[in-house]
């Protein structure tokens, strides 16, 4: 049996929850929130039988994609040095992060 956790952006989790529910894979979820942004995301668990682990990959796979924001702010002013205005910053947004590993005992009451 492998455990794989997937953490996704909020936006996009709901989506992968329904298809792997869908498919047959039981699946549950923990809300958290980190990242240089502090951005919600939701962490997704599956426990699934070596075989299913490509099937359950590419459900999460096909439904999260990553967005690139651009937004600026103001750089702050520094004593007498000239401010040099709005700085662009670029930010990966979506998408997901997923780990796998090996489980040595698999129980439900």
């Amino acid at each position: 049996m492998k455990m794989v956790m997937a953490v996704i952006h909020r936006d996009q989790a709901d989506l992968v929850l329904e298809n792997l529910i869908n498919a047959g894979y039981g699946a549950t979820f923990t809300e958290s929130r980190g990242g240089m942004l502090r951005q919600a995301q939701k962490m997704v668990f599956t426990a699934v039988n070596a075989a299913d682990l490509k099937a359950v990959l590419n459900i999460i796979k096909s439904h999260c994609r990553t967005k690139v924001a651009v937004g600026s702010h103001e750089e702050p002013e520094a004593g007498d040095a000239i401010s040099p205005g709005p700085t662009s910053v670029v930010t990966e947004l979506g998408g997901a992060v997923v780990f796998v590993w090996e489980l040595d005992t698999f129980e439900t009451y």
